[in-house]
């Protein structure tokens, strides 16, 4: 072997490695460093670099990099988005379906942790913590008198499963405090709030969000009904802002018979996917309402999409938010995640339902609710836009359109007079109500517990009280809202809240689906 042919690729090795350790240590102009920053992908990390070895003041580069990150994902589209740790860890519990932790639904009442109610069959329930109680202490931590927030006393709650916690209790009832026992378990975070029947052949089952256990929920519940004598299917959207499609699609698979299209998706390089139904499906036959409003999207979207698509059944409501892109989520090693549009989805006709957007928009683009408000949308159906170009057929030849959301086949005005927009999201959503009804209860919990359910409903039937008393307590707050022009409604929204607190989620529904408009219109198809 020629000794020189070894010789000269490492004499070529050592004089390069010199040249590239002198051009580092003398302070040459920087066009002879354009091989570290001419390619733009460079750019982030060379000058992050810079910042931290050479900048004037101490500064933390993580944080500019959540923000850089933040702000190129905010140029791409509204649904592509970074989640720091702490909300990627929420946003991760919220999605599987339970968590480990006491098992409790509390607020901060005048700086202490007050139970609205323990979850039924956990930790807490069974170690005999009631409504009302004050939690003071979880272990040596103290929890009252300071300014503690919400994702502290989740962190102090939650914890491995089995792991022992004592809590300190003040029961204000007998004026007492003590101390509980108990281990943390997994608690389970509903997706399905209510399965319940209307009429002795209309069922009704009410979905929040599509979860890792949404469908599990939804057979349980859909058995029920079946058994119970289900001809007609409810299924309530309202509200209900997504979450994983596979859970849509596998709900809509129930409901669709074999071989008909549920969704399809296709990505920047035009792969397209479709989903199927399959022979699987427990209730293929009987009538299907679909109840959507203008903040069901994206999974919500694609089951209502299907059915109406199909002529499988009635889409009631108001126009659906309008969200037709798919999104791959992607974790780091810190614990933060990013979720990335990789792809858009179509219903079965072909319409892609995404609405319009601007780049860099992204408050326009959420508070669409406003625009749709002053342009009568919410409260007369002839008001919502559609462009004719996005016209698309059903099976059956119904017209239907694509561009913003799922337009429904029976209208439905927004609950409360018009001009009073605030009222239905008061009530319903803001957790105004919730809390105005515990700090009631708190006064008067025995009063009401002693009335029993069916005298409880007479009773908050004959009264205006409670309704006069949340008035003034929005007053207080600022919020200037005739409640008197809309009494029906908020009397039946606060008592449904009081009826949770006191006998449980399923009366709630009992009560808000009495005179519900989209109910109504279900009942009549």
């Amino acid at each position: 072997m020629n000794k020189n042919r070894v010789y000269i690729p490492l004499l070529l090795g050592v004089a390069l490695a010199l040249g590239f350790l002198l051009g580092g240590y003398f302070n040459f102009p920087a066009r002879n460093k354009h091989w570290l920053t001419n390619n733009p992908k460079n750019k982030l990390n060379r000058l992050l670099e810079l910042i931290d070895t050479e900048y004037v003041d101490s500064v933390n580069t993580d944080s500019i990099v959540d923000l850089t990150v933040t702000n190129i994902l905010a140029q791409l589209d509204p649904h592509s988005v970074y989640m720091p740790p702490s909300v990627q860890a929420e946003e991760a519990v919220n999605m599987k379906g339970d968590f480990v932790g006491v098992g409790i639904n509390f607020f901060l009442y005048k700086d202490t942790v007050a139970v609205i109610k323990p979850l039924e069959n956990g930790p807490s329930a069974k170690a005999g913590i009631m409504p009302g109680d004050r939690i003071l202490y979880a272990g040596k931590t103290r929890l009252y008198g300071r300014k503690l927030d919400s994702d502290y006393l989740f962190s102090e709650f939650r914890g491995d499963e089995g792991s022992p916690l004592e809590l300190t209790v003040y029961r204000k009832s007998t004026k007492k405090k003590f101390k509980v026992h108990l281990k943390r378990s997994v608690v389970p975070i509903k997706s399905v709030d209510a399965s319940l029947m209307l009429t002795p052949t209309v069922g009704y089952l009410k979905i929040n969000r599509f979860a890792e256990t949404t469908y599990d929920e939804f057979q349980v519940g859909m058995t029920k009904l079946r058994n119970a004598g289900m001809k007609t299917f409810v299924i309530d959207l309202r509200d209900n802002s997504g979450g994983y499609m596979e859970m849509a699609i596998k709900i809509a698979d129930e409901l669709l018979p074999n071989k008909k299209l549920i969704v399809f998706t296709k990505d920047k390089k035009g792969k397209i996917e479709k989903a199927y139904a399959t022979e699987v499906g427990d209730f293929e036959e009987g009538k299907v309402c679909i109840l959507i409003n203008e903040n069901s999207a994206s999974a919500s979207e694609i089951l209502a999409g299907a059915i109406q698509d199909n002529d499988r059944g009635i889409i009631i409501g108001r126009r659906s938010f309008g969200k037709g892109l798919v999104q791959k989520e992607t974790s780091f090693d810190d614990g933060s995640a990013v979720r990335l549009t990789v792809a858009r989805y179509f219903t079965p006709s072909g319409r892609s339902i995404q609405k319009p957007y601007k780049k860099g928009d992204e408050a326009d683009y959420e508070n669409e609710f406003n625009h749709r408000f002053e342009n009568g949308e919410l409260y007369d159906k002839d008001s919502i836009k559609v462009a004719d170009s996005l016209k698309f057929k059903t099976k059956k030849g119904k017209i239907v359109y694509g561009g913003g959301g799922i337009v429904p086949d029976v209208f439905v005005s927004l609950e409360g007079k018009k001009g009073e927009e605030n009222i239905a999201y008061i009530m319903q959503e803001s957790g105004i109500v919730s809390n105005f009804v515990f700090e009631q209860l708190d006064q008067q919990r025995e009063k009401f517990l002693q009335l029993g359910y069916q005298k409880f409903i007479t009773y908050m039937n004959s009264t205006d009280e409670y309704l006069n008393r949340l008035q003034k307590h929005l007053n207080g707050m600022g919020l200037h809202v005739r409640l008197l022009q809309n009494k029906t409604l908020v009397q039946k929204y606060l008592a449904a809240e009081f009826a949770a607190q006191l006998f449980g989620d399923e009366k709630y529904f009992e009560i808000a689906l009495k005179k519900d408009p989209l109910i109504e219109a279900a009942l009549k198809q």
